[in-house]
């Protein structure tokens, strides 16, 4: 295979356009604090629009080709509706999902060497016109299998765009201090989308399916104006640079960059500007933990997406407390998984900054995780209160993992000791890790479609499997995260327990 070179197209450093309307900001080192938060709030709502635009097509789910005929008689939308229909279905995400996981490997390389502000608002732009022209179909009457393959495998090229480039933009302007806190709050920007999408596209779902795409594109496309106007990509593109005691020692601070040297100042010590050169492709999968932590990626978000693709659907055909659901009830009930993966995400980021061990976090939610999905099966039918009570813990620690990796683990990896001096690896070690998990996330709902058709029992043996290998391959991690904290005299109470 050969390997990717740096493009060398260093990207000017030029603040957006939407700054000159806001003249008080400047200059710039005195809204620090002000610049970060925007920082924050921008690239959460833009992910989560990016996340809203994807739940349509499990919320249709139901409609496009129902296991229940609808009481108007109707029997689904062709080509999706009869016994093949979940098969269809299953390789309509498979079409996303692959292109996704594919595009995802190219657009970490792009993004580490051009303004990652006009591509984050490409990538929008796309995304958006290629959900509205999904949701178009219904307008326009077309039945054709192609057309909807077609924009599903164009729209997860664009959408592959959105996730290194906004990790990239976070991981420049916060360092290593709480990273897992920060990171675990922001990274709820996926359940949030994936609320917003479900309540919007079941909300509009009785007055035609179409519609279900149509609010969510709107809304990317909203998204992708502020992002364009707003959204500032690295310190420097305003005059600032983050200190080195922040990304070296995890003390927060700011440094003045020299407009004569081009060097860091702080407090009279001199440091050395990074090089520019994007990281290799085949050098960044050589990076310590960066194997492990994708290939684990792999299977907890095979697990995760198999959720978000087919839950609804779930729900719409299970009995719950003797009560069949409605395609409404089943789409907004399903976003219960997803607020347990808010609280899993913040609950596995803090954990992981008080034990500063990402991987011992990682493996203890996937451990439990298991018997909760089969508590969730067993007992989901009995009340709607047990449904919604394992949906939200299954959803938590599902989500939990699936959120650290990402995110803090991602970033972790992309400023790592071993790269020192490479400040523009953090898109391509980010988007090597999700992309390799975008594999098992488009392989995942393939499968479940497949696979539901012997029986649910049969999927959820699938999942709690993957979860199990998944936790396999973070043994050697754990282990030596373990070595570490105890050589580091920390972790007593492990050394207590061995005596």
């Amino acid at each position: 295979m050969m390997e990717l070179k740096p493009l060398n197209l260093v990207p000017p450093n030029r603040p957006p356009p939407g700054l000159n309307f806001f003249p008080n900001l400047n200059p710039p080192q005195k809204t620090l604090t002000f610049h970060k938060f925007l920082v924050l709030f921008l690239t959460f709502i833009a992910y989560a629009a990016f996340h809203a635009s994807r739940k349509p097509p499990s919320i249709v789910k139901s409609v496009l080709g129902p296991e229940i005929k609808a009481q108007n008689g109707t029997n689904g939308w062709a080509p999706f509706e009869g016994p093949s229909g979940p098969h269809r279905l299953g390789e309509l995400d498979l079409a996303f999902l692959l292109a996704y996981s594919i595009g995802m490997y190219f657009a970490g390389h792009i993004g580490d060497n051009i303004d990652l502000r006009l591509f984050l608002t490409v990538g929008m732009l796309g995304s958006g016109i290629l959900v509205i022209a999904f949701g178009l179909g219904y307008f326009l009457d077309v039945h054709w299998l192609l057309f909807f393959v077609i924009v599903q495998i164009l729209c997860g090229l664009f959408q592959s765009i959105g996730w290194p480039c906004v990790v990239a933009v976070i991981g420049n302007w916060f360092g290593k201090a709480k990273r897992g806190l920060i990171m675990g709050v922001w990274n709820s920007n996926t359940s949030v989308g994936n609320i917003i999408g479900s309540l919007v596209a079941s909300s509009v779902l009785s007055f035609g399916w179409g519609w279900s795409f149509l609010l969510p594109g709107i809304f990317i496309l909203v998204g992708a104006a502020f992002v364009y106007m707003f959204l500032v990509v690295s310190p420097d593109h305003i005059g600032l640079e983050l200190a080195s005691k922040e990304i070296e020692m995890n003390v927060e601070g700011v440094a003045l960059v020299s407009s004569e040297t081009g060097e860091t100042e702080e407090e009279g010590v001199v440091v050395e500007p990074e090089t520019e050169g994007a990281i290799g492709f085949l050098q960044a999968w050589r990076l310590p933990g960066v194997a492990p932590y994708a290939f684990c990626l792999f299977f907890s978000k095979l697990v995760a997406y198999t959720f978000l693709y087919w839950l609804p659907f779930y729900l719409r055909h299970t009995v719950v407390a003797g009560v069949q659901l409605s395609h409404k009830s089943a789409g907004i009930l399903s976003t219960v998984f997803d607020i347990g993966g808010v609280v899993g995400g913040v609950l596995a980021g803090v954990t992981s900054d008080i034990i500063e061990a990402r991987g011992v976090t990682s493996i203890i939610f996937l451990l439990l995780s298991m018997p909760a999905l089969l508590f969730y099966r067993i007992y989901g039918s009995v009340s709607m209160f047990t449904n919604i009570a394992l949906m939200l813990v299954s959803g938590a620690l599902v989500n939990g993992p699936y959120s650290l990796i990402t995110t803090a683990v991602a970033a972790d990896l992309g400023t790592q000791s071993d790269i020192k001096g490479n400040s523009r690896a953090l898109a391509t070690v980010s988007a090597i890790i999700d992309a390799t998990g975008s594999v098992g996330a488009a392989l995942g709902p393939l499968l479940a479609g497949y696979i539901s058709t012997r029986g649910w029992n049969s999927v959820f043996v699938m999942l709690i499997l993957s979860i199990f290998i998944a936790s396999l391959l973070l043994i050697p991690i754990v282990k030596n995260e373990i070595k570490e904290k105890l050589s580091e005299g920390k972790w007593l109470w492990i050394s207590m327990i061995k005596r």
